[in-house]
């Protein structure tokens, strides 16, 4: 197998860069083979989009230069939120829209919410239900501190990130929240204060640890509610620490200890969208960028990953990992078809936003900002041919031909076009798609410990 370099290593003998996705279609196979429990259908389709995206198989346009009347083909990508090579636009579109509820002159925090390890078992075997209570009991505890402690009208935006730097499991939410908004009576402007440092000119928004222990006891009393109405699964042996089914129990003994909840402070030299962008990083594209590769050689990919050990500065070393393990970790992090990983809560939801945004301005004094015309879009995977220039000329490439992309059914029903891999009927598993186990705690190569 010839060694493939990754961009920190890329232009040295003509070698071609090294992508997530070469990597991931590389080891699928085998990966299937080996972990078949967690190849569950909706990691199957997952990976089959990937495979074909910008191939022929999922059709695409000719171009051919007005000037030197050179022809090339630009295919169509897959447009899976998942998808390393796609979903550009969707993530610019979000930012936009996100933009427009920043406020001048208001702080904004950023505050992260992380279950405990002992959870990604169980997080990871009903994903929808963990994921959807994780954020629905982050913003209460937010919602029900900012009300008592500030006697503000809270807002939040959230967004689910399922990963770390090793691409281990490691569910958290982040939220983008101001740093006040409107009294709960509705006649003045509030703006977060330390309850009993008024004077304090340092930032605040809530007492971290009280906040802390609302998302704590919320998140468990909702997990066992979820529990006694059976849309829990609960599998001791794939549970640490676990010798006895009594999952009210076991859970009691994970709230005892301290859960993680970060306040971030705005930052001081920069402005709020950049808070913004670092979270539509979070949207699309799968854990992993191609940027981060170093190496794929001999079976082993090798990427940059930040040390969890702080007092070695965070800083990011080499990362080696098998390549079937690699795509294992990797289809961790497939979201529930139809999963919804950014939610809008408070003053920001769909429903309130128009007036609570309009209030704002009123208490704040800011001009009504005039909504501009928005051109529309090109889809991820129609590239305006008007921004083409030809490779040999420069000139203008204009579209002579197009293939429309034909449906995932239909493409899968071909057997020349679908991964010969690719079989979710008759997959071991059958249980929903929004359900993954953890690995097997016989599977010793199942390397990566919940």
């Amino acid at each position: 197998m010839s060694p493939l370099v990754g961009a920190a290593g890329s232009g040295r003998g003509g070698a071609q860069p090294l992508t997530v996705a070469d990597v991931l279609q590389q080891h699928t196979l085998r990966f299937i083979q080996r972990h078949p429990r967690q190849a569950v259908p909706q990691v199957q389709s997952t990976l089959a989009k990937l495979s074909l995206c910008r191939t022929a198989a999922l059709g695409g346009r000719k171009l051919q230069c007005q000037s030197c009347e050179h022809r090339c083909l630009v295919y169509n990508s897959c447009v899976d939120r998942h998808c390393p090579r796609c979903a550009g636009a969707k993530r610019a579109d979000w930012l936009a829209r996100t933009e427009q509820l920043l406020l001048p002159n208001v702080n904004y925090f950023q505050v992260v919410f992380t279950l405990p390890d002992l959870l990604s078992a169980v997080a990871l075997g009903n994903r929808r239900a963990v994921y959807a209570l994780l954020m629905r009991t982050a913003w209460r505890a937010l919602k029900e501190l900012l009300r008592e402690e500030q006697g503000i009208e809270p807002a939040a935006l959230m967004v689910l990130h399922t990963w770390n730097q090793e691409l281990d499991h490691h569910a958290h939410v982040h939220a983008l929240v101001p740093g006040g908004g409107p009294a709960l009576d509705g006649t003045s402007w509030l703006t977060t204060r330390h309850p009993q440092h008024r004077r304090r000119k340092k930032p605040y928004l809530v007492d971290n640890e009280l906040l802390g222990e609302k998302f704590k006891e919320h998140f468990v009393a909702g997990l066992k509610r979820l529990h006694r109405k059976g849309l829990i699964e609960f599998d001791p042996p794939f549970l640490p620490g676990v010798d006895e089914p009594d999952f009210g129990a076991w859970l009691d003994r994970i709230a005892e200890q301290a859960w993680n909840v970060f306040i971030e402070p705005p930052p001081e030299n920069s402005e709020p969208q950049q808070m913004v962008k670092y979270l539509a990083r979070y949207l699309t594209g799968g854990p992993i960028s191609d940027r981060r590769l170093i190496s794929h050689e001999q079976g082993e990919v090798t990427f940059w990953a930040r040390s969890k050990n702080k007092q070695t500065g965070n800083k990011p070393r080499p990362f080696p990992l098998p390549g079937v393990e690699f795509v294992r970790r990797w289809s961790m992090h497939i979201l529930p078809k139809g999963f919804t990983k950014t939610r809008a809560y408070g003053g920001f939801s769909c429903r309130y936003r128009q007036d609570y945004l309009r209030r704002c301005r009123q208490l704040l004094r800011i001009a009504e900002a005039e909504d501009e015309p928005q051109s529309p879009r090109p889809l991820e995977d129609e590239p305006s041919e008007m921004t083409r220039t030809c490779p040999h000329c420069e000139g203008q490439m204009v579209c002579v031909a197009s293939t429309p992309r034909p449906s995932w059914r239909d493409l899968f029903r071909e057997y020349a076009t679908c991964p010969l891999w690719y079989q979710p009927s008759i997959s071991i598993s059958h249980r929903p798609d929004s359900r993954i186990r953890g690995p097997d705690p016989n599977d010793l190569a199942a390397t990566c410990s919940l």
